[in-house]
């Protein structure tokens, strides 16, 4: 099966890198569940979780929705990767697909933009417990919008 070229992505921010990082730690919930931003690149994110036992289900698997939180911020901050600098991005739709239990003793979440828009960008997710072999434990559709101007919604 043949493959369509990857997009050029290219942020309209020359700054974007450290705008995502800052605006990643404003974030509560990463800080909440232990998370850490570990890659930035243009339309594409890696966030690091390591395996805490208080965000466990009940079979010892990290949750669910754990797991995809994780996963639709890797997309969103891909996204916002390529936005403007006066601009803030919120999930509009994500698919979630669930293929392995999550256990190891971490996560990578990984984000990456498939199809850039003026307001609207669509990014592919992934989230792998590293090992001998990085098993592939959770894949995502994320459909994200850029906002800019709006009142109540500060940018980042």
């Amino acid at each position: 099966m043949m493959r369509a070229a990857k997009p050029v992505l290219t942020p309209h921010d020359p700054d974007f890198e450290s705008r995502v990082r800052e605006s990643f730690e404003r974030q509560g919930a990463m800080k909440l569940i232990g998370a850490s931003l570990e890659k930035v690149a243009p339309g594409e994110v890696e966030i690091y979780l390591p395996f805490r036992e208080d965000l466990t289900q009940q079979h010892g698997f990290v949750h669910a929705g754990i797991i995809t939180t994780v996963m639709d911020n890797a997309c969103g901050f891909a996204a916002y990767s390529l936005m403007p600098a006066d601009a803030s991005v919120l999930s509009v739709e994500f698919k979630v697909n669930l293929l392995a239990p999550a256990k190891g003793e971490a996560f990578i979440a990984r984000g990456e933009v498939i199809k850039p828009g003026r307001t609207i960008t669509v990014c592919n997710g992934e989230v792998y417990a590293p090992g001998e072999v990085n098993k592939l434990i959770a894949t995502m559709t994320a459909t994200l919008i850029m906002l800019q101007g709006r009142t109540g919604i500060p940018q980042g």
